[in-house]
């Protein structure tokens, strides 16, 4: 009778084998979901923002220092399903540029980027668009009257509905 249960109390033991296959069974996991997380980043997001990265960075000084000239601070809101953008100069007068682009886009990927249709206002300007709560990337790209570009990337943040 004791040599039954001395076999059958074997079973619950935790043998060299046990820990070896708990062991493999959770790196595994770990090496899955890293290799999923890997995979997933590199489809959402190609990590490009300039076709060639040497060209870009020979013309960067002349560029900035064309925009810094140009003395305009942008600012940007959302609310009441609406996004506004106001561009002013030195001076706190409204600025009107030539050409504008706003792009709307999540931080992390370009998949849901949106091309915003701007209207004029008398503080700048607003275009309607429904952004879900989180994170926003929100590039600004505007043409001065002489020429020069202004070029920002901003955050915005939109909170969770209450």
């Amino acid at each position: 009778m004791m040599a039954s249960q001395a076999k059958g109390s074997s079973a619950g033991k935790l043998t060299g084998r046990k820990v070896l296959m708990i062991f493999c069974g959770a790196f595994g996991i770990i090496i899955g979901v890293n290799i999923l997380l890997m995979v997933k980043a590199i489809d959402t997001f190609s990590g490009l923002v300039v076709p060639n990265s040497y060209v870009a960075s020979q013309e960067f000084n002349t560029k900035r220092a064309a925009q810094l000239a140009l003395g305009w601070n942008a600012s940007i809101d959302y609310h009441d399903g609406a996004f506004y953008l106001t561009l002013l100069d030195d001076a706190g007068k409204v600025v009107r540029p030539l050409e504008l682009s706003i792009i709307v886009g999540r931080a992390t990927t370009m998949q849901t980027d949106h091309r915003l249709e701007l209207v004029e206002t008398p503080k700048g300007y607003a275009a309607p668009i429904d952004l879900a709560p989180g994170n926003w990337r929100v590039d600004i790209e505007a043409t001065a009257e002489n020429g020069a570009g202004f070029l920002q990337y901003r955050s915005l943040v939109v909170p969770p509905q209450s």
